[in-house]
């Protein structure tokens, strides 16, 4: 891998030390010139390698073999390669002598040097082989993960099918059944997984940090017992409302399912989500019922009004490659390969190569889910401009990109705003009281799973040295103590239920990024009910509302060229907090307390 030398800065690194005789007295050395040069380098080698390493994970995601180890190899190789630019010893030697000169810098350039060096920290080339053994291991990783083939009844089923008997079905029986099917994939990733453990954290150790996780709540500009602190304080001021609820379902549940006691802890297996992570489909809202209406729409309807809403806020268009290059929408039932079966939204180039990989049906949380991820797409979309250099085209901090997405996954399923596409008659009646613990059946049962399950379990087992035979032990303690979920039968150490969770496998030690966005959407949503469209939080309709898409690409446009806490303190008027959150949904406590009067509480 060809690296840029910077002769001045080499010239810095080998001048005499002090008391050593000097001919002449050194020149000035203009930092910010030397800065800009080797920014200007380092950034266009970047997206280069980037792109390359983007299109090879995207084959890897949407086109897998079981057996071809092609993309496998051909991912591993373009990661290595980037990985060899970024955490280049050259590379990093340069930027730590240049941020020693920080006071001669700009604020762009400091950032941007501040990035280029967290980047390095991934991918350190003075521990090479560590990092290729790593980038072996995710790419061998990620094959197994999406490659499974998940079984029930005796017959091949998708996730999504999982996922939709898990909504539907009645019988207690058949619903062990398909719980017991979705965590079959966990002790095929066990190995695996351990192994990534190792190298992940070596790898960043590499450069001073003492583990993964660490390093990444390091990219919020906080320590990891900020992190912790901040996750579990969150997790806190939502306590009294998720015991409300906790204890509603597990009544509810039980009158559901004809059982002949209530449980005093909610059997995972009961829940409508394979992790209990939302449990939103144990209400149906009258007046509210997408699923039918959805139905005779199509899929593609959803992704392509999903696009006329933002339109509508002032946003362009999207490219048209975005809809000749993405993968929107399941396999056919023949098809010869699988892919992964997880949405997301990717920058390919960190310029207009804008995709997305979903498998889109038409339903409700299809319906939330496209919106969600176009909110991704646009975000991306408004940094890339001239003004925000590539290393820098990123969110304000990770949980703003799932933030922005999914309030507009909120928005877009708020009476007012369904009244106005038609989709719902304006004359229907609905109960606002059950809409609200519809939305708190998917909001704040989340923060449990997220701030507490996820960054706990992945704390302990990256900073805290969890035992390898304690894993599914520690999984389903965190689960109870935090969700008041337990599993239906003994899970010992041969399985491995956190591994059923993607993001333990492929995007790891971050998961506190959607616990985060969770509060800073509603911090967002609140302004924008209350100041710009001086309506009710719990109804409101954003569509068409231009003022809107401003205020939302004033916070996009500067991607991360801007401080995270500075940015929401301007647009909101205050710091990180779960206030909006807390207070949304303060008036549905009444109506549980009432629900759960004479019941036992057991959290």
């Amino acid at each position: 891998m060809k690296t840029t030398y910077f002769p001045l800065l080499a010239a810095l690194l080998m001048a005499p030390a002090a008391g050593q005789a000097q001919t002449a007295p050194p020149a000035h050395i203009d930092y910010p010139a030397i800065a800009d040069d080797f920014l200007k380098t380092y950034n266009a080698d970047y997206v280069r390698l980037y792109t390359a390493s983007s299109l090879a994970e995207w084959r890897s995601n949407t086109h897998i073999v079981p057996g071809d180890t092609a993309n496998a190899g051909a991912t591993t190789r373009a990661n290595q390669r980037l990985a060899a630019y970024t955490g280049s010893a050259t590379n990093i030697q340069q930027i730590r002598e240049l941020l020693a000169h920080r006071d001669e810098l700009n604020s762009l350039q400091i950032k941007q040097l501040e990035t280029a060096l967290y980047n390095a920290a991934n991918n350190p080339q003075t521990v090479a082989e560590v990092v290729q053994r790593r980038i072996r291991a995710e790419a061998a990783q990620t094959e197994k993960l999406y490659g499974f083939s998940y079984k029930y009844a005796g017959k091949a089923v998708t996730t999504n099918d999982l996922d939709e008997l898990l909504r539907q079905e009645t019988d207690l029986n058949k619903r062990r059944q398909v719980w017991e099917a979705s965590k079959a994939i966990g002790p095929t990733l066990k190995d695996g997984l351990l192994n990534l453990r190792t190298l992940r954290n070596q790898t960043v150790q590499a450069l001073g940090y003492p583990d993964f996780f660490t390093y990444q709540a390091s990219d919020y500009g906080l320590t990891r017992a900020e992190m912790m602190a901040l996750v579990r304080k969150i997790n806190t001021e939502l306590r009294p409302l998720y015991r409300e609820l906790h204890t509603w379902a597990r009544y509810e549940l039980a009158r559901k399912y004809h059982a002949k006691q209530v449980p005093d802890y909610l059997p995972a297996d009961w829940l409508p989500n394979r992790w209990g992570q939302d449990w939103g489909s144990l209400v149906e809202v009258k007046g509210l019922n997408l699923d039918a209406v959805l139905a005779k729409k199509g899929a593609a309807w959803q992704v392509q009004q999903g696009e006329r809403f933002y339109k509508s806020l002032g946003f362009p268009g999207l490219p048209a490659s975005f809809y000749e290059l993405s993968s929107l929408y399941p396999l056919p039932a023949n098809a010869d390969f699988k892919k992964n079966n997880h949405a997301s939204a990717w920058h390919i180039d960190l310029n207009n190569d804008l995709r997305s990989l979903m498998s889109v049906e038409p339903n409700t949380e299809w319906y939330t889910t496209a919106h969600h991820e176009l909110g991704h797409i646009y975000y991306y979309q408004t940094y890339s401009n001239p003004d925000v250099p590539p290393l820098l085209r990123q969110g304000a901090n990770r949980a703003y990109h799932e933030a922005l997405g999914s309030m507009m996954g909120l928005a877009a399923q708020q009476k007012p705003f369904l009244v106005g596409l038609g989709l719902i008659d304006p004359a229907s009646k609905t109960d606002q009281t059950q809409q609200l613990l519809k939305e708190a059946l998917q909001y704040v049962v989340f923060i449990p799973f997220a701030s507490g399950v996820m960054s706990e379990w992945e704390n302990s087992f990256y900073a805290e040295k969890l035992p390898a035979d304690q894993l599914n032990a520690k999984w389903w303690a965190l689960s109870k103590q935090y969700q008041g979920m337990v599993p239906p039968t003994t899970r010992g150490e041969n399985y491995l239920d956190p591994a059923t969770k993607t993001h333990i496998n492929d995007d790891p030690a971050q998961y506190y990024d959607y616990a985060l966005s969770y509060v800073i959407l509603f911090q967002l949503h609140d302004h924008i009910a209350r100041k710009i469209l001086q309506q009710d939080p719990h109804a409101t309709n954003y569509y068409g509302h231009k003022e809107v898409g401003e205020f939302l690409r004033d916070i996009m446009r500067p991607g991360s060229s801007r401080d995270w806490r500075t940015v929401l303190k301007e647009k909101t008027g205050e710091d990180l907090s779960a206030r909006a959150m807390v207070t949304y949904f303060q008036p549905l406590m009444t109506y549980l307390k009432a629900q759960n009067k004479g019941r036992k509480y057991t959290m």
